[in-house]
């Protein structure tokens, strides 16, 4: 593990975002570090796409997401 230095700005919409997304701001930055990964590595996917792809690896299924998020 490592120290990596961002810029203010950055760091402040980093803070800002993972308040939003109930994160920490170090798994915030990890979720926008591995999907930039991902979308350097699969151009041709949307973003949808390849998280969705991503909770089906991870055994999520769509379904039972739906019919939590719809109740």
């Amino acid at each position: 593990m490592g120290i990596v230095s961002i810029e203010d700005e950055l760091h402040e919409q980093l803070r800002r975002a993972s308040k939003a997304s109930y994160r920490s701001i170090n798994a915030q930055a990890a979720f926008w570090i591995r999907i930039g990964m991902l979308c350097e590595l699969n151009p041709g996917m949307t973003f949808q796409e390849l998280v969705a792809r991503e909770l089906k690896e991870a055994g999520v299924e769509a379904g039972a997401l739906a019919a939590a998020t719809a109740a």
